[in-house]
């Protein structure tokens, strides 16, 4: 694999430590994620509303991130990299110490959420600076496909422990090796070198006219991709009983899937257009959300179960496609800076309904049915495919 990444990244730069940070990432991030749902619904015993307002302040973060990227517009891409892994560290280490209290839990996550959204947009940023001309979506490919696998091992760490810890939960005991391991990854952020240039203008809270159809695209794609990332796994563990166990089989089902799938997804990107891939993922979705919010009216129970499983697993797939809008902000920018600045922008533009879904789904499903909140989810796919089918790159280019 080393082969085919020098085909697709710079040799002078450190893209092979900003992977391994990639890879160290995706698995503190799998233990995290493969008990955290569960550890919620049964330690903490929140409900559907009240995971709704948990996600809503864990959202925040990506809400804000406008904000404090322009208050950080003196540091380069690699220091705020940095600084989002050291900021993860200490919210999974409060998650590990303090008592299982909605605030205190809640608090946590959000400190979480905080480093995980500072390394989102400059991880991107960092992948397409780093790819040769014309690799950017096979560069981010790799990036998802290698945070995939680290995902995939926390996962089937997850399995493996509770197959051994025969009904036992210690929770917060995996919270721990993940800020053990989030620390690891921090360590080796310290070795990327670099001192990007800030913008032109000493901003991050970046619009321009030319973008608008991207921080749109943004909007949609941040809105269904809430609906599953939050309440996916919850209705699997409160309609269903799903275990940790199984949640985390599930994840790791998906984890390998995404990891041999990403790269396919990027090249695809690359050759036939992220137009064209953006209008048919969320196409496809429709159909998964039908079947999601529906199959217990379709279908017994267990096989219900089981379809809502293979849904879960394609709506992981498909969200692989959501590195089309990063490549087509490389393609209509005029600079490193200006992506880097619009990419940031974008991940705060997604999370102004981002934060509406948490805080609304859990009540939409709480008092009109999961039923509804799913189809909440495929019209937003639906618009999200109508506008991305107005983009005109050439014409776009020549706005600029």
């Amino acid at each position: 694999m080393l082969g085919k990444l020098k085909n697709v990244y710079r040799q002078d730069s450190c893209y092979l430590l900003l992977l391994e940070s990639i890879l160290v990432t995706g698995l503190g991030y799998g233990i995290y994620k493969g008990v955290i749902d569960n550890y919620l619904a049964e330690i903490v015993v929140m409900g559907e509303l009240d995971r709704g307002i948990a996600e809503f302040f864990r959202e925040l973060p990506g809400l804000m991130l406008i904000f404090i990227l322009a208050a950080l517009y003196t540091f380069s891409a690699e220091k705020i990299y940095k600084l989002g892994a050291v900021i993860m560290t200490a919210g999974m280490a409060m998650l590990a110490m303090v008592p299982p209290a909605r605030a205190l839990v809640t608090l946590g996550i959000c400190v979480h959420s905080l480093g995980e959204h500072l390394q989102l947009g400059m991880k991107n940023t960092l992948g397409l600076r780093y790819s040769k001309e014309g690799q950017g979506g096979t560069a981010l490919g790799y990036q998802n496909a290698i945070s995939h696998i680290g995902t995939l091992f926390g996962y089937l760490l997850i399995i493996v422990a509770f197959f051994f810890l025969a009904g036992r939960k210690p929770y917060r005991a995996f919270f721990l090796l993940s800020a053990l391991l989030l620390a690891a990854a921090a360590l080796l952020t310290f070795g990327i070198t670099g001192n990007s240039e800030t913008d032109g203008n000493k901003r991050r809270f970046y619009f321009r006219k030319k973008f608008t159809k991207y921080y749109m695209l943004e909007v949609f794609y941040g809105a269904r991709k809430q609906v599953f990332f939050t309440f996916g796994p919850y209705v699997l563990i409160l309609f269903y009983g799903a275990s940790a166990s199984v949640i985390s089989l599930l994840f790791s089902i998906s984890a390998v899937a995404c990891f041999f799938l990403a790269p396919t997804v990027g090249w695809i990107i690359d050759r036939v257009g992220y137009k064209i891939v953006m209008i048919s993922d969320t196409l496809i979705l429709v159909v998964v959300c039908f079947f999601y919010g529906f199959a217990h009216h379709l279908f017994p129970r267990n096989i219900a179960f089981v379809v809502c499983c293979v849904n879960y697993i394609l709506d992981s797939v498909i969200s692989l496609a959501s590195m089309a809008s990063n490549v087509y902000v490389q393609d209509i920018s005029t600079s490193q800076e200006e992506m880097k600045a619009t990419i940031s922008t974008g991940i705060s533009v997604n999370h102004l309904i981002t934060v509406l879904i948490a805080l609304f789904g859990g009540w939409i499903w709480q008092t009109l049915g999961v039923e509804t909140l799913f189809i909440l989810s495929a019209i937003l796919g639906l618009c999200n495919s109508a506008y991305a089918a107005t983009i005109h790159p050439a014409q776009d280019r020549r706005s600029q």
